[in-house]
């Protein structure tokens, strides 16, 4: 399984970005997709997760109300919509794959697949 994450930019605060991040393989329905993000300096951190079928969402606090994550499983891709960004946003962002529920995924220790990483630079 290979995940490969685009989108990101530099952008300023207020402004909207989103990424993407398309699947190999033909088990993508099987994963728990979420959203992991890490700035320098500080620990990678959980951002939203979404079910295998895309039905439930979760987010972090950090997050809530400004970020959407989604995914079509016909197109083995998870999306990441950031709408009213804020300077600590700024951050390489990572798509992870899990076969465990994406509310488990707001710990990074259970992440089977990793993306290579986005960069979003959010200016002031």
């Amino acid at each position: 399984v290979q995940l490969q994450a685009s989108g990101g930019g530099l952008v300023q605060a207020g402004d909207s970005l989103a990424l993407s991040c398309v699947v190999s393989g033909r088990t993508f329905s099987s994963y728990s997709m979420a959203w992991f993000r890490q700035a320098p300096g500080k620990e990678r951190e959980f951002v939203a997760a979404v079910t295998r079928s895309g039905g439930l969402t979760y987010y972090a606090d950090s997050v809530q109300g400004r970020f959407t994550v989604s995914r079509d499983n016909a197109k083995n891709t998870v999306y990441l919509q950031m709408n009213s960004l804020k300077p600590e946003d700024t951050a390489v962002y990572y798509c992870a794959a899990s076969i465990t529920t994406a509310q488990g995924m707001v710990s990074h220790s259970v992440v089977n697949y990793w993306g290579k990483g986005t960069q979003v630079t959010v200016s002031s």
